[in-house]
């Protein structure tokens, strides 16, 4: 038994690594939708609204959802048992619904502005009740020594997916040419060609990937209710848990302060074209790609909590040069401009999946089998609340002091979350979940 047991640790996280780029595809889903809707939402509500608090406000309706849906379908997941499994139920009949909405997307914002409200709600309730059972898979089946590895593959995959959708789909909003059944492409055509790459995703997933049956031990676990769970890590001696999701709240106000509008801040301050408004957040994608892996496996290195900590700061010296890129670059050509604007977002994205890819796994270590989905709950609890105040007052910035103002409120978000993980104590990969 023994034997058996040195031979898994030599392979560590290698036996692992298939598995976890299948599981992999739920979260492709999600996240090759999510640059296209953050990046031209926006852009459609232009069309009827000048305020950019208002498109702000709206923006927050997806977030708004997500606070009460992610929770509480991750905790009803938890408790869900059938023959194919306790989360695959939620995945393969919500987000496939999410897809068609999401094709949907433009024509309703060609249509009207209630048919587009009413498209974006219908996409937000679909995406947001799924989201919280496709993250909660990987947790179910990976041990808690290989969750940074193996939540670096994940972002990796969401990373591919948001080169996808701001790379090459993206630019085909630009495309000007009449197709059958579809008809006129220009600023339609990558969204009901990202609903069926989603489909397909979620098809790869279900026939692929096979969940866990429960413990014997599950059994006997004692089932918190969501609230009463929350209440519990809040009262616990040891902060930890608190401290990495006021941490969260912070980093997430920050980045989902810039995140609805650096479309518009890359038409307006940029000049770039539509089919090039996505390219910032492309960036922030590459960079998901190239290091989401390495991040997880230099954490389990150096800690998870410095590798947050450092990328925190580094963080918030690029938002100070994002805030002084404008006047900085006034003397330069306008492709120079855009390019060293891309480059900062690089690097942005690189130190940003660092904190993503290993925060989650500080969290899960706190969980037990059965406390999964309640755990994962928490976490997007934080990050949704977060995402809900974000929009609205970087959007009340704007009106006031102009596109700049988000840089700035996003680099003191990141500085305030680095003094408050200063705390955190636990959630480390050689710590027994």
């Amino acid at each position: 038994m023994s034997g058996d047991k040195t031979s898994g640790d030599k392979k560590g996280f290698r036996q692992y690594l298939g598995l976890t780029f299948l599981i992999g595809f739920g979260f492709f889903t999600i996240s090759l939708t999510g640059p296209l809707y953050d990046t031209y939402v926006p852009i459609f509500l232009s069309k009827y609204l000048s305020s950019m608090t208002l498109i702000g406000l709206i923006m927050t309706i997806d977030n708004i959802l997500a606070l009460f849906l992610i929770p509480i379908i991750s905790v009803a997941s938890d408790k869900t048992r059938t023959k194919i499994g306790r989360r695959m139920p939620f995945i393969v009949t919500l987000l496939p619904l999410c897809a068609v909405f999401f094709g949907a997307l433009p024509y309703a914002a060609e249509a009207s502005f209630g048919a587009l409200i009413a498209i974006i709600c219908c996409i937000n309730i679909t995406k947001q009740a799924a989201y919280g059972p496709v993250v909660a898979l990987m947790p179910d089946t990976i041990p808690a020594d290989y969750r940074s590895e193996a939540n670096g593959v994940i972002n990796t995959m969401g990373g591919i997916a948001t080169i996808v959708g701001t790379l090459f789909l993206a630019r085909l909003m630009d495309l000007d040419v009449v197709l059958p059944i579809i008809g006129p492409t220009k600023n339609r055509i990558p969204f009901p060609i990202a609903g069926l790459l989603v489909i397909l995703a979620v098809i790869l997933l279900f026939f692929f990937v096979k969940e866990k049956k429960s413990p014997e031990s599950d059994s006997q676990e004692k089932k918190e209710p969501f609230f009463a769970s929350f209440k519990a890590v809040a009262s616990q001696s040891d902060k930890s848990a608190l401290y990495i999701l006021i941490s969260l709240f912070l980093w997430f106000l920050g980045y989902q302060g810039v995140l609805p509008f650096i479309g518009k801040y890359s038409t307006d301050v940029l000049g770039t074209s539509a089919g090039n408004a996505a390219l910032a957040a492309g960036m922030v994608g590459v960079a998901y790609a190239i290091f989401a892996i390495p991040s997880g496996y230099v954490a389990h290195r150096i800690g998870r909590k410095r590798t947050i900590r450092i990328s925190l700061l580094t963080i918030v010296v690029l938002t100070l040069l994002l805030f002084f890129h404008a006047p900085l670059t006034s003397g330069l050509s306008g492709s120079l401009k855009l390019y060293s604007f891309w480059a900062i977002m690089f690097l942005f994205g690189m130190f940003w999946v660092s904190i993503v890819t290993n925060s989650f796994p500080m969290l899960w270590q706190m969980a037990t089998w059965g406390t999964m989905g309640v755990y994962t709950g928490l976490y997007y609890t934080a990050s949704q609340l977060a995402a809900i105040v974000a929009p609205i007052v970087t959007g009340a910035l704007i009106d006031l002091l102009g596109y700049r103002s988000m840089f700035l409120f996003c680099g003191l978000c990141m500085l305030g979350a680095f003094f408050v993980m200063s705390n955190v104590k636990r959630g480390e990969p050689q710590e027994k979940a």
